[in-house]
């Protein structure tokens, strides 16, 4: 199987070279079919009889042309089809170069569309077959004038047949390229969506916490010396947000592992429900923190999906972390978790007049809602952008901007029933 496949490579790699050996072996065909006597005494005998020079040029006039078979189909066509016509009318006894129109017919049905491939058949068959009958030195009905429709007839359906599979063949391939390409593309969509994802999660943990270390370390700096107990007791809380964060990092960089690592964490994600705690540390770094709750889930009411209970808790967050670094000394903080019908909805405002805010990265998504005046007090850009990322994602909407009479807002209204949950309750 190997060596017939290597030939075909070869015979491929020189066409013009198999074209010739082609009409070589098709000359040869027609000369030995010229000294066939099919109407002899015993039937089909084989004399000496020699074809008139004529025939024998036309022969090798006709087997020549399919040489140019694959450069010129349409026109070996009619050139081969003129030899066979004025050989038919002609040669007595007559010489098979019709043999060279069914070679080139089934190159044209091979190489164009069906309906150039049927046109010019019907044409070959009814010229040729019509001027045999009508003007050859045979009757009419002669088994010879038949010989030639059924012949032109079968190059005509074969070369169809042919090209027919070709073009099923290059389908197949080309949809299995396809469908790679978009396996490819996928992959790379999902991988590049998870980094994102985890890029987010580990800006919330690190600003949040490096936020309230940063207050506590510079607390327990300003009382060193004349308030050791307070100094002892901000250091407390600087440890407490260290293990705090340590833990968040290793539940987020525990992602990345394998599921049957045995070091993957097993903790639960964060939510809604450590809130408290949430506002307790910001409470322990000075900032007054009020939260309100009504997002009790009613009776028949859908669960609250993990996604929307993280992504609500990163927005409390986010808000309340750039409150702590941007909001100024004495600010307030009030935090609205509300669940309204099928949409929770997260809300989070503050008094402060700190002069740290910046505007907003141009590239946020057009599915999130953005108020004029939309300022990203994170100085690097990235935390109302990653919490527009997280709205968005939900199908959300977030809300951000300046207060009237001063201070900041930031409202995210999140589905309840998301794409995931809604596809699992229908399964």
């Amino acid at each position: 199987m190997s060596t017939f496949q290597s030939a075909r490579r070869r015979l491929r790699a020189h066409p013009f070279a198999l074209d010739a050996a082609l009409a070589a072996g098709v000359l040869v065909c027609i000369v030995a079919g010229s000294l066939v006597e099919p109407h002899g005494p015993d039937g089909v005998t084989w004399t000496l009889r020699t074809p008139d020079a004529l025939s024998l040029v036309l022969m090798a006039l006709g087997a020549a042309a399919l040489v140019l078979r694959r450069r010129a189909p349409l026109a070996v066509l009619a050139f081969t089809g003129g030899v066979s016509l004025v050989e038919s009318v002609t040669g007595d006894p007559r010489a098979p170069v019709a043999m060279c129109v069914v070679v080139a017919l089934y190159t044209v049905a091979s190489t164009t569309d069906r309906p150039t491939a049927w046109r010019v058949g019907l044409l070959t068959m009814t010229v040729l077959t019509g001027a045999a009958m009508i003007a050859g030195p045979l009757p009419w009905y002669a088994q010879e004038n038949l010989a030639i429709l059924a012949w032109t007839g079968i190059g005509a359906t074969a070369g169809d047949a042919v090209r027919s599979r070709r073009a099923f063949v290059q389908a197949i391939r080309e949809r299995a390229e396809r469908a790679e390409r978009t396996r490819e593309e996928e992959a790379r969509r999902r991988v590049a969506e998870e980094r994102l994802r985890i890029a987010r999660d580990l800006h919330d943990v690190v600003a949040h916490h490096i936020a309230l270390v940063n207050v506590q370390a510079g607390v327990a700096a300003h009382v060193m010396d004349k308030r050791p107990d307070q100094a002892k007791e901000a250091l407390a809380h600087v440890r407490e947000a260290s293990r705090s964060a340590l833990g968040e990092l290793r539940a987020t960089v525990g992602l990345l592992r394998q599921s049957g690592d045995p070091e993957a964490p097993t903790e639960p994600a964060s939510g809604l429900d450590r809130l408290d705690d949430l506002a307790g540390t910001f409470r322990n770094a000075g900032l007054h923190v009020l939260v309100a709750r009504e997002d009790q889930r009613p009776e028949h009411a859908p669960a609250l999906p993990a996604a929307v209970d993280l992504a609500a808790y990163r927005v409390i967050q986010e808000a309340l972390t750039n409150v702590q670094k941007h909001a100024g000394t004495g600010a307030r903080a009030e935090v609205s978790v509300v669940r309204v019908g099928p949409h929770l909805e997260v809300t989070v405002l503050d008094d402060g007049t700190g002069a740290g805010r910046h505007e907003a990265p141009a590239s946020a998504p057009a599915t999130a809602s953005v108020r004029t005046g939309d300022r990203d007090r994170d100085g690097g850009g990235h935390g109302l952008l990653g919490m527009r990322e997280r709205v968005t994602a939900l199908r959300g909407t977030l809300t951000t901007g300046p207060r009237y009479g001063g201070g900041f807002r930031v409202h995210a209204i999140l589905p309840v029933e998301t794409r995931t949950s809604a596809a699992q309750d229908g399964s």
